[in-house]
């Protein structure tokens, strides 16, 4: 139990890392001034639109973040990328409820959230595969274990 918690410790921990860089970065190639970017993570309430450079930032930063963290969860936890990176989207979607004292809504910040998460899991697991193929278990093994 002790490995698992420390492999989600530091999945969260890149997950956020990443998050704030890429804010950053997407804050100042689209010259947004006027953001708070310590909760761009967790706000849900910015109007969509694709003229909002604040809409913008989010997005992009949110989808770029579970691209990028799933290749790093691939090499922090192996094979188990689709585990970790369901567990780290519930505990920012409770971290998202907790800053903004209200419960997500908006159907884009979930429709963003779940496509996120949807390519970590694929990137990830396929990352895994390449780097450590010899470490998965195959079922046509487990006939003569």
């Amino acid at each position: 139990m002790g490995v698992v918690l420390q492999n989600l410790l530091m999945c969260m921990v890149c997950f956020y890392s990443l998050y704030y860089i890429v804010v950053s970065l997407c804050i100042a190639l689209l010259r947004v001034h006027e953001i708070n970017s310590l909760l761009t993570p967790f706000d849900y309430t910015t109007q969509p639109s694709w003229q909002n450079p604040k809409y913008l930032v989010g997005v992009i930063s949110t989808e770029v973040t579970y691209i990028l963290g799933g290749l790093v969860f691939a090499w922090i936890v192996e094979e188990w990328v689709w585990d970790y990176a369901i567990t780290v989207t519930l505990l920012h979607i409770a971290m998202t409820v907790a800053v903004m004292s209200d419960f997500p809504s908006a159907e884009q910040w979930w429709i963003a959230l779940g496509s996120g998460l949807v390519m970590m899991i694929f990137g990830g697991q396929l990352m895994a595969y390449k780097l450590f193929r010899s470490n998965f278990v195959y079922p046509a093994e487990l006939q003569n274990f």
